[in-house]
């Protein structure tokens, strides 16, 4: 038996962040991964100033690609909106949390979670490993939200986003970041990010329910996008192998914490609520609970952002 004192389920950036801090505070944590890392993560990977003050990162420290956005390029309804941003960051995800996992310092397995189970004062994790705290990292489908979470805290389907996006090497026409609100009705947006070292990520996702409402699955709304982008000249019309999921949006409600098991980033379901960003509320989340474990903070809803156009406009 593999014994420490906190187990954190995923190790993408709300289990990194949450091990980094506990690793400051000396109190001995591991984390737990099916995949190996550097794992590929297909993501828009934007990032705002914000973002890089909570983690600590100086740009000219961090030692992969980072895009830089002067301002970015706003279409709602089919008109483009100027608006007036700060500056804003891409990155590369399977660099970015390879490099904050390698950075928290602490022991990681790759290990496949299957069973969880409470016994006294400790939490047992497929008779392998044992723990007083519990962190549920591990994404949507994470092991510790279905074990203790799923019944208490149901989610609201209205708050499932369905998402599909690629990214892949390209010659990018257009080095400006767009974002195209609700084009076509989808209830959503849309994305053309280029990033350093001549990748490009493009995406969208939207509201399942309200999709379905309409007839239209996220595929359709894809395929009308992607015509658009070759007619506009920023990409080719050549199929590309997109990838997709769901995850939840921020509800109002319910808990992220029972006795010692803690949630936290998209197993939380925290993305924000105007632009299901995820990374931003991932990492607040696991600092906060490092927090609420090392110094008995209070961990809830309240202690999260949950917009993302505060850090985004010059106000």
């Amino acid at each position: 038996m593999i014994d420490s004192e906190v187990v954190i389920v995923g190790g993408g950036p709300a289990g990194s962040t949450c091990a980094w801090k506990l690793k400051q505070k000396g109190i001995s944590t591991v984390v737990l991964d099916k995949k190996t890392f550097p794992r590929a993560k297909i993501c828009a990977g934007w990032i705002t100033p914000e973002v890089l003050r909570i983690l600590e990162i100086k740009k000219e420290n961090y030692p992969y690609s980072l895009t830089t956005y002067g301002s970015l390029h706003f279409h709602f309804w089919g008109r483009k909106i100027p608006i007036l941003t700060r500056r804003q960051y891409a990155v590369r995800r399977f660099e970015f949390d390879h490099w904050l996992l390698q950075r928290a310092g602490v022991d990681v397995y790759q290990h496949e979670v299957k069973i969880i189970r409470k016994e006294f004062n400790y939490y047992i994790v497929d008779d392998t490993y044992r723990c007083r705290y519990l962190v549920g990292a591990g994404g949507t489908y994470c092991p510790v939200y279905k074990t203790f979470f799923a019944d208490r805290y149901p989610r609201s389907a209205r708050h499932l986003i369905s998402t599909v996006e690629i990214e892949y090497a390209f010659n990018v026409r257009d080095e400006k970041c767009y974002l195209w609100f609700f084009e076509n009705r989808l209830p959503g947006y849309a994305w053309y990010v280029p990033k350093k070292d001549g990748f490009l990520n493009i995406g969208m996702g939207g509201k399942l329910l309200a999709m379905k409402s309409r007839g239209k699955t996220i595929r359709r709304y894809w395929d009308d996008f992607s015509q658009k982008l070759g007619r506009l000249g920023l990409i080719c019309q050549q199929e590309q192998q997109l990838q997709g999921w769901n995850y939840y949006i921020r509800q109002q409600h319910g808990i992220l914490r029972w006795g010692n098991a803690f949630v936290v980033g998209d197993a939380a379901g925290l993305a924000t609520l105007d632009m299901g960003e995820g990374i931003r509320p991932a990492v607040q989340s696991g600092i906060m609970v490092a927090r609420t474990i090392s110094e008995g903070i209070d961990y809830s809803h309240a202690t999260i952002g949950k917009y993302s156009f505060p850090d985004i406009l010059f106000l």
